[in-house]
């Protein structure tokens, strides 16, 4: 369980999930989804849940080359988890938070049935 929420709770990821759960992502659309994440940043938060089996990165051989992210079977796991959690704080924690911070938890997450 501690390394799960090593992983789940790592500043960025809990985000980076919900914005993949909608499908395939190009790192552009990542980081103006992801307001106030620097490109380093995301880059790296990417690469660690890639190297964790969460993301998976897709190159298509075109010029300029193309980059897709998207969840793999292990990172789209983590949705119910992580929807559970937002459905946790929006009872239970939200009344104390800041706009920002309610307005970055409070989008569901899409959780796949099945």
């Amino acid at each position: 369980m501690c390394r799960t929420a090593e992983i789940v709770c790592a500043k960025w990821t809990l985000l980076l999930i919900r914005d993949l759960a909608e499908g395939r992502s190009r790192f552009c659309e990542l980081e103006r989804s992801l307001e106030g994440i620097s490109p380093r940043t995301l880059s790296l938060r990417l690469r660690a849940l890639e190297e964790e089996g969460i993301v998976e990165r897709q190159t298509f051989p075109e010029v300029p080359p193309r980059v897709e992210y998207a969840l793999t079977e292990k990172g789209s796991a983590l949705l119910p988890i992580i929807e559970d959690m937002r459905v946790y704080g929006e009872r239970w924690i939200v009344q104390g938070c800041e706009d920002r911070v309610t307005s970055a938890i409070s989008r569901p997450v899409a959780v796949a049935v099945a």
